[in-house]
């Protein structure tokens, strides 16, 4: 699997023969992606070549650095694997970013070459943009670190890391998902809904896809009636890989078609709660897999059929360990980019921050939150998860953040006819009374990052309730 990977320190991020032999073999009629049309291997060959001479001419070289900032497109694809044959470090940008966090981005960075969306055509909707891009010298640095990937970790509680993946350990991740169960086959498709900027989008959809001959299939619009018409579009076996967010897509379509060709959804990102799990394969009869991961390292373990829930099965290779309450994962280098912060990685064991166990008998780690749900309250041990997913599960509570401040305090996003005063009811049949919140938060939205997730650092919640009710 690490045929083509070079070990040359600063000057050369990674031999481009990976990109061509890890991701771009294949037949030239084989179906790799679907845009509006069937996009096959030799169209996308030259799509990348074409951004690979174009980087090439605005002074991208092997070790330089090139800032990517596209909405998941055919251009985005063609010049993420344009970046890495050359030889280049690429940093990934969601673009939706404000202008001030890209300019935080560039300062902390510094890219040479900066890929931009110049003209969209298409509706703010759709899943796969049709973009026109710009390509920009930028006046950057060359490659500081070995990493073929930069990425920003969520920032769901509180500012984002900078984190940075080699070319060796891109393909380590894809070379673990073609061992997990339940994982789509060669000659099936996958219905990608996570965004291609993160971890799970970008490696569990985009390249293991590229590399297992698996369709990758975006839907026309991210909603649930558009993401049934692509299931629906072809005879082949179809997952669709998304966040617990996108469940609620398809639980909102009423009626949904037979679809045969549906093998499972599969999610990422945080935990489902059980009551959405039991109505989702209640209402598509197929399997809702999960999945824990991290930016910091992709998949971490898996659970595909629904069969160990809450529980997961470590990924093949990897090692995960449990210290005094808390999930910790083998990993040789710290994934940080800077200096390594001694609280998140030491000694070969990366911090995932996450409560959890691992039984001793069958290997099955389950994850209970993060590791800073633990308060006390009156003396007496409160588990913040416990309460949250009460909360999420009452009638009425589309999403829910519980947190500590000062108080246990719940953030919630409700449907009619629910209130804070029904949720309050509901809780004190289900909560003894120094567990619930004392305080209620009711927003309009909950305020999510760009990969879906919810938010959970308290400045921006309090900010957001300012304008709730």
């Amino acid at each position: 699997m690490t045929k083509g990977l070079a070990s040359t320190g600063f000057e050369l991020v990674a031999s481009p023969e990976w990109v061509d032999e890890i991701l771009l073999r294949g037949a030239d009629g084989d179906i790799c992606l679907y845009s509006g049309g069937p996009i096959d291997r030799s169209a996308l060959r030259r799509m990348v070549a074409e951004r690979q001479s174009r980087l090439a001419a605005a002074g991208l070289r092997a070790g330089g650095s090139l800032a990517l900032r596209l909405p998941p497109s055919p251009a985005y694809v063609a010049n993420l694997l344009a970046g890495w044959r050359i030889g280049a470090q690429v940093i990934l940008l969601d673009h939706r970013l404000t202008p001030f966090e890209v300019d935080t981005a560039f300062q902390r960075l510094a890219p040479q070459v900066v890929v931009a969306p110049g003209r969209i055509t298409s509706s703010p909707l759709r899943a796969f943009a049709d973009v026109e891009e710009t390509v920009t010298p930028h006046p950057g640095r060359p490659a500081a670190t070995p990493h073929a990937v930069i990425q920003f970790s969520s920032g769901s509680t509180g500012p984002s890391k900078v984190i940075g993946r080699t070319a060796a350990d891109l393909v380590a991740e894809i070379d673990r998902y073609t061992r997990i169960d339940g994982v789509p086959l060669p000659g099936e498709r996958v219905v990608v809904l996570a965004s291609m900027v993160h971890v799970l989008g970008l490696v569990g959809g985009l390249l293991y896809g590229l590399h297992a001959g698996v369709q990758i299939r975006p839907p026309e619009r991210l909603t649930g009636d558009s993401v049934l018409e692509a299931v629906a579009a072809e005879p082949a076996p179809a997952t669709v890989l998304g966040v617990p967010f996108h469940i609620g897509l398809l639980a909102s379509v009423v009626d949904p078609p037979a679809l045969p060709q549906l093998k499972r959804m599969t999610t990422g990102g945080e935990p489902v709660p059980a009551a959405t799990a039991a109505a989702f394969t209640g209402k598509y009869g197929v399997p809702l897999g999960n999945m824990w991961g991290m930016t910091e390292v992709g998949v971490i373990a898996t659970d595909l059929f629904g069969e160990h829930r809450p529980a997961l099965t470590p990924a093949p290779g990897l090692v995960v360990v449990e210290r005094g309450g808390e999930l910790l994962l083998s990993r040789p280098e710290s994934p940080y980019v800077g200096s390594s912060d001694p609280d998140r990685w030491a000694d070969g064991w990366l911090r995932t921050r996450d409560a959890g166990t691992v039984d001793p008998v069958t290997g099955l780690v389950t994850v209970k939150g993060r590791l800073d749900s633990q308060v006390s309250v009156g003396g007496l041990k409160v588990d913040l998860t416990e309460v949250e997913a009460t909360v999420a599960e009452l009638p009425g509570v589309v999403a829910a953040v519980v947190l500590h401040d000062d108080v246990i305090t719940a953030y919630v996003q409700l449907t009619s006819p629910a209130t804070a005063t029904t949720v309050e009811a509901g809780l004190a049949e289900r909560l003894a009374a120094y567990k619930r919140p004392r305080r209620m938060r009711v927003l309009d939205a909950m305020p999510r990052t760009t990969t879906g997730k919810l938010v959970r650092d308290r400045s921006v919640l309090r900010q957001a309730a300012r304008g709730g009710r």
